[in-house]
């Protein structure tokens, strides 16, 4: 099976009652080059570090079923579901809220 959107991700699970874990990780990266443009932009508000940052959602034995681009370490994890559309698609495929137990807060809209 070859889920190839955000889409079929939630669509797969709403279908087969799977339950989803979506998941922030900072990966550490070496220093971008003085005077690239958005060079602070890697810089980690939690590590303090260079770090890109990739959400991944897997099903509830571990299997990884997405992962999305990198992006700068100092984006939070929430901008990032917005940004990548899983928030709305949480909210799109709520069924029965197993989807959304473990991210909490992220079918809500904050002004």
């Amino acid at each position: 099976m070859r889920l190839r959107t955000l889409a079929d991700v939630f669509a797969y699970a709403e279908a087969a009652g799977v339950r989803l874990r979506i998941d922030g990780a900072e990966t550490q990266v070496r220093r971008p080059k003085a005077g690239r443009p958005g060079r602070r932009a890697f810089v980690s508000g939690k590590k303090k570090q260079n770090t890109i940052k990739t959400t991944t959602i897997s099903d509830d034995q571990g299997r990884l079923l997405w992962s999305d681009a990198d992006r700068p370490g100092r984006m939070h994890d929430q901008t990032a579901m917005r940004t990548e559309g899983i928030a709305e698609q949480s909210r799109l495929h709520e069924g029965d809220g197993r989807s959304r137990r473990g991210v909490p807060g992220a079918g809500q809209r904050v002004p």
